[in-house]
């Protein structure tokens, strides 16, 4: 027998228990092809770089949760809501990598976790309330964003830290993907002060996430 699709407080309860486990609790290790995690010899210069690079990356995948989730659960198609589910759990492998990598180089995912989590939820609910093709934007230039992120983070990268730059290089890859599909299902243009104002906040974001 079929399963009955959620009620909008169902969505709701599901969301805020992904929620809590984004912010809270240690995602499920997913494989990463052949990438061997553990502890490489860096230098103690190296790891504190590496570290501090992969908690903003980490701080980008929090937000990915966040605007996925509420996406999901503001769009109006169904078919656009498995579209925003579906790559939510694509980005949960990130949540999952980067976490694993920050551990590894013996530092700490950031501290202001929440606030970037209930930031980019609000930024995610106003999107869908605007409409899907809004939404849509909104995943496109996140997304690119995110992109050009990583690129830099691979420049910035220590070279013998191998883990770390397979695991940027593959997420590079996917969030390339998503904006695609973006793109593809029916995005539209945001205007651009809208942009403008998303690349500021990004950057206050990175910035801060760098050190906290």
């Amino acid at each position: 027998m079929p399963a009955l699709p959620l009620s909008p407080l169902d969505r709701l309860v599901a969301n805020l228990d992904q929620g809590l486990k984004t912010v809270f609790a240690r995602a499920p290790v997913h494989p990463l092809d052949e990438v061997t995690t553990g502890s490489s010899s860096l230098s103690a210069e190296s790891a504190r770089l590496s570290g501090a690079l992969m908690r903003v990356n980490h701080v980008g995948e929090v937000c990915a949760q966040a605007l996925y989730q509420s996406q999901s659960l503001f769009s109006r198609s169904p078919e656009l809501r498995a579209h925003f589910e579906q790559a939510a759990q694509d980005e949960r492998a990130h949540l999952a990598w980067t976490r694993q990598r920050i551990e590894e180089l013996g530092t700490h995912t950031s501290y202001l976790n929440p606030l970037w989590y209930a930031g980019a939820y609000a930024i995610g609910a106003a999107a869908g309330l605007a409409g899907d093709r809004v939404s849509l934007g909104f995943v496109v230039e996140t997304e690119r964003q995110v992109e050009q992120h990583l690129a830099g983070h691979l420049d910035r990268l220590p070279p013998e830290d191998e883990t770390s730059r397979r695991i940027v290089a593959r997420m590079k890859e996917d969030e390339a993907r998503h904006a695609e599909e973006a793109t593809a299902a029916g995005a539209m243009r945001l205007p651009p002060p809208l942009l403008q104002l998303m690349r500021l906040a990004a950057r206050v974001m990175t910035r801060t996430a760098h050190y906290l």
